[in-house]
């Protein structure tokens, strides 16, 4: 009797979505006000546990110590690069073809040695907002006494089709003391007649704009772009651009994607992780950084999350959801019922898919 009142009790303590247990029910509510578990979250689709990023799910599934269940099952249907859990070993072969993208590099030496300059940056004033999401990509030189210091010397910029919108050369405002050349495969003669930093910046931040004012700049069905990239920090600052945090989809700095541990993935590994092909091999070429952080971006926008009319713990509406002032009211709640009520402490990208 005593062993089931037991059972009843730590069931009731359980939090519905990471399955974590609880002494005492105060506890628990505690661990939702902290954790911002949400219907955003990478959710195994076995056993429905929630991960605070895809690599906690993939630990989860195949790491060194993966819940038996579902690792047998995902053994059998689970795509190794979305995750996903599909009805039948046939279904997932069909959905793997798919979900495995194709590499870039085929098409890239030929397309790369066409490219040379390309400036497509138009202004259309929102009119039509000609591509809402564009994909940035830098190589940078070194300069100071060392070469540790980094100089943009090359930009490209690409719309969600994989077409090049924008790439050039571009000429530091500080002296180069080392090319890098076996990533960047930049040579002095390259960068002799580039086009300007200055210019280069005022022709970026223009188009990305798009005739808003920086001070107006929304981040829903704005005038402005969508910038996707990977260390876009690093980049708009190599470029001397301002632009805002709102606006930008970082896939160094997206939790989904970071390691557990909360620090980022490279760039090359998360190609090859989820979407299934290797990049950065020899000279890296901007435009293949290009099409894989949009290729990521792409996929993690499509997810089909539920539907919140307020989905952020920082929407208005949110905010006294977990209340110190409400613990009462909160303890009498199921853990299901407090996981409903409970929103995320991030954008989540497939919010974008519903506004454009």
């Amino acid at each position: 009797m005593d062993s089931r009142v037991e059972t009843s009790e730590t069931l009731r303590n359980k939090c519905a979505a990471c399955f974590r247990q609880f002494n005492r029910l105060e506890h628990l509510v505690e661990h939702m006000r902290i954790s911002y578990h949400s219907v955003h979250e990478p959710t195994c689709g076995i056993c429905k546990k929630h991960c605070r990023s895809f690599e906690s799910l993939r630990e989860h599934l195949i790491g060194p110590l993966p819940k038996q269940e579902c690792k047998n099952i995902f053994s059998n249907r689970g795509c190794k690069f979305c995750l996903a859990i599909l009805d039948s070993p046939h279904s997932l072969r069909i959905h793997q073809h798919s979900c495995q993208l194709s590499s870039v590099n085929n098409a890239l030496g030929a397309r790369s040695g066409k490219l040379g300059m390309r400036d497509n940056l138009t202004i259309d004033y929102g009119r039509t907002r000609g591509s809402p999401v564009v994909a940035m990509a830098c190589k940078m030189v070194g300069g100071g006494s060392d070469g540790s210091l980094d100089l943009c010397a090359r930009v490209c910029l690409i719309d969600e089709y994989e077409n090049v919108i924008f790439h050039s050369y571009v000429k530091p405002i500080l002296p180069v003391t080392n090319y890098r050349y076996e990533t960047t495969g930049i040579r002095p003669e390259y960068l002799r007649d580039a086009m300007p930093l200055k210019q280069v910046q005022k022709k970026i931040q223009d188009f990305l704009c798009n005739g808003e004012p920086m001070w107006k700049i929304r981040p829903r069905c704005g005038k402005a772009r969508i910038l996707v990239g990977h260390g876009l920090d690093h980049d708009l600052d190599r470029l001397q651009i301002e632009y805002p945090a709102t606006m930008l989809r970082d896939t160094a700095k997206y939790p989904p994607l970071m390691k557990t541990s909360k620090l980022s993935n490279s760039l090359k590994y998360l190609t090859q992780a989820y979407l299934g092909y290797d990049i950065q091999i020899g000279i890296q070429d901007p435009y293949e950084d290009c099409v894989a952080t949009m290729r990521l971006y792409q996929r993690m926008k499509s997810q089909n999350h539920k539907v919140e009319d307020f989905p952020l713990a920082s929407d208005a509406q949110n905010r006294n959801n977990f209340a110190s002032w409400r613990q009462s009211e909160l303890e009498r709640m199921t853990p299901e019922q407090m996981l409903d009520i409970s929103r995320s402490d991030f954008y989540c990208w497939c919010l974008d898919s519903r506004d454009y």
